[in-house]
């Protein structure tokens, strides 16, 4: 079979059975307790697609057992008895399981419950034998029963005992083995039979877009509630045949009228444990060095190779250079991006998100899927039909690197060219967001590249699109694209791409500006792009975003300063430039602050006497760079010595050596990395 029973442990949200302790109560309040929690128990609905026959059984065991203690709350024994303590206590905990398991099984993922039938009928069948053992030893003589309770109490006692079989539903099993098959048959590339599907789907009341769409979030809570690789991936194969079926049987998702663009990881307040100490970006792969401090592979790694042998953060000499995963950390900071909905991947072109390898029967779901979705976009459809189908190319390229390669290897680009100039406000969303979630995978940035029109057709979108959205997503995918450095030069020569970046960095919402400042940030790299951002105004915008986007502005001025734009700036600013940048170091945040330094830096050796004495006159210089070396970020802290050794030549009177000698002797160890929106 391609997914096993074996595949499916038990959840890790379940509580093991030495996770329920015994309750420190009272005799008197562990009595109520039992009645209060056998209530609740009672109170539940039967499951209402799978197991309703174990789950009706148990929950009229229940009910009985909530009358009883009723009875004994009503007619309290004083004391009592060890054997009746220590009966109850136990009682108290199996009800405990009942409660979680019920609840348990109705919250979860419909499809995960089905694979998860043998093991979800053993744990009530156990549950119910011991049931069944502590109802057999209590001490109806020591606490006085009356005859009406004492029957009642056989009553219990024989329902228990009966064979727990009784209660298993052998529809829920033959439905299970059906589709275990059907994904074995996907497996083999064989697609299914659609009326079959229906049936399957129908009875598991996945009967709609919108049940199947919630389906595939909770068996994307799965994933993560699942340690096994193995377990994580045949869960995604679950994922690629409800997704499959979504599509064929009920349409592709209507998109919502007003979609709310998801925030971008530069919007978030990511936790300082899940933010690199070298860097200050959210780690995507964290490693231990031997100091055990945890930082991002990439910026440890860069920091090693430049020639560094100490820790960054405690400044101790590193025993070996060997980089140890933090795989702990690694799962709750994935886990905190599901949670921020935002996408948790390595730039690793082959590894998928959580870390899970998709096996054959996913792989194959997912080529089904996007076949079928493309021949639809090549068919006969409406506006609307169009958009449902490339909104699911778009929530699909999203997914992991496999799919964005199915998609684009399916043919789509071309396809969604023919879109991106839509009267459709949604259809143009949707086809520009594809094509940026496709071009994540390094292999697509290539044939986005070369495709005939999807260039031209996103720069279209750029300047002129319907919405700010649009043009925002357009924005990312330019910054996307310039992450290769030839195309880097390639757009950068472009005068409508850095015209259209710009005014969008002008006059968009917040969103759509984080957007166009880092792709203008990627284009600063290239020196002959940068001239075109100076002609541009790129010196004026970011004097008019200084306040709202202050670490991108501040990055943006940097990387000018840097590429020999200070002579822009200067003129720009009239002369403000160094009391503007002090104003950052005394406010900004760290990435600002670390920012403003290095171009400080840059201010004084480019500039200078001149700069270098206005820098000193601004009132509490020293102070400030003595706090930034002290609390500051590892680059900001080496920048803030810079300076503080510029500031006191400038006192002795020896700046004109300084200028010279400073710039060999300082290492630029990190450029300020901008976050590539989701």
């Amino acid at each position: 079979m391609a997914v096993s029973q074996e595949a499916f442990p038990a959840r890790k949200r379940r509580p093991s059975v030495g996770a329920f302790v015994s309750p420190n109560f009272s005799d008197k309040k562990l009595l109520q307790s039992l009645f209060f929690l056998s209530q609740e128990i009672s109170s539940l609905q039967p499951l209402r697609v799978l197991l309703k026959k174990t789950s009706a059984s148990i929950i009229r065991k229940s009910r009985m057992i909530s009358i009883l203690f009723e009875e004994l709350v009503r007619n309290p024994v004083n004391i009592f008895p060890p054997s009746a303590a220590l009966c109850f206590e136990e009682l108290y905990i199996v009800l405990q399981r009942i409660k979680i398991l019920l609840e348990d099984c109705s919250s979860c993922s419909k499809m995960w419950l089905l694979m998860q039938i043998p093991s979800i009928c053993n744990s009530f069948r156990q549950l119910i034998v011991e049931l069944s053992t502590l109802l057999d030893i209590f001490p109806a003589k020591e606490l006085n029963l009356n005859q009406d309770v004492e029957e009642l109490l056989n009553l219990i006692k024989k329902q228990c005992s009966e064979k727990a079989a009784d209660c298993t539903d052998r529809s829920d099993e033959n439905l299970r083995t059906e589709v275990l098959k059907m994904l074995e048959n996907i497996k083999r590339e064989i697609v299914p039979d659609h009326s079959k599907l229906f049936e399957f789907f129908d009875r598991l009341g996945l009967n709609d877009s919108t049940s199947c769409s919630n389906e595939i979030e909770n068996l994307e809570d799965e994933v993560q509630n699942q340690k096994d690789d193995k377990s994580k991936a045949d869960i995604v194969a679950l994922i690629g045949l409800v997704r499959y079926a979504k599509c064929v049987l009920y349409g592709a998702s209507t998109p919502r009228a007003a979609i709310r663009r998801q925030k971008t990881i530069g919007e978030l307040n990511i936790p300082a444990d899940f933010r690199c100490p070298i860097s200050l970006d959210l780690m995507r792969d964290p490693v231990v060095v031997s100091t055990g401090q945890t930082y991002d592979r990439s910026s440890i790694s860069l920091w090693i190779e430049s020639g560094h042998a100490t820790c960054p953060k405690t400044g101790q000499t590193l025993s070996h250079t060997q980089l140890i995963p933090n795989l702990s950390l690694k799962n709750l900071i994935a886990m905190w991006c599901r949670d921020q909905r935002i996408p948790f991947e390595s730039t690793e072109v082959n590894v998928k998100p959580n870390g899970v390898m998709l096996n054959k029967t996913a792989l194959e779901a997912i080529k089904m899927t996007v076949s079928f979705l493309v021949n639809k976009l090549t068919a006969s459809q409406t506006s609307e039909a169009i958009d449902r189908m490339v909104h699911e190319l778009r929530v699909l390229a999203k997914t992991d690197s496999d799919s964005r390669t199915c998609i684009a290897e399916a043919g789509a680009l071309p396809l969604l060219v023919k879109f991106l100039g839509s009267e459709n406000p949604s259809l143009q969303v949707n086809s520009v967001t594809t094509i940026l979630n496709l071009s994540i995978l390094e292999a697509n940035k290539t044939r986005i590249m070369e495709t005939d029109g999807v260039l031209n057709g996103v720069i279209e979108v750029l300047r002129s699109g319907a919405t700010w959205e649009a043009k925002g997503n357009a924005a990312a995918t330019i910054f996307s694209l310039t992450g290769v450095h030839a195309y880097r030069k390639k757009l950068g020569k472009k005068t409508r791409v850095v015209k259209a970046l710009l005014d969008l960095a002008r006059m968009g919402p917040t969103n759509s500006k984080r957007d166009a400042m880092m792709a203008i940030l990627n284009l600063a790299g290239d020196r002959e792009a940068m001239g075109k951002l100076i002609e541009g105004g790129v010196v004026d915008m970011v004097a008019e975003v200084m306040d709202s986007l202050l670490e991108e502005a501040v990055a943006v001025l940097e990387v000018v300063v840097k590429r020999g734009g200070l002579m822009a700036v200067a003129a720009i600013y009239h002369g403000n430039i160094v009391k503007k940048l002090t104003d950052v170091l005394r406010e900004g945040s760290d990435r600002a602050r670390e920012s403003a330094a290095a171009t400080l830096v840059n201010i004084c050796r480019r500039g200078g006497s001149e700069m270098v004495a206005e820098l000193a006159a601004v009132t509490g210089i020293e102070r400030i760079v003595w706090e930034i070396m002290g609390t500051g970020t590892g680059r900001a802290r080496r920048k803030a010595a810079t300076l503080l050794r510029i500031l006191r030549r400038w006192a002795a009177g020896l700046i004109g050596e300084h200028v010279h000698s400073q710039h060999s002797t300082t290492v630029n160890m990190t450029s300020t990395t901008i976050v590539l929106p989701s």
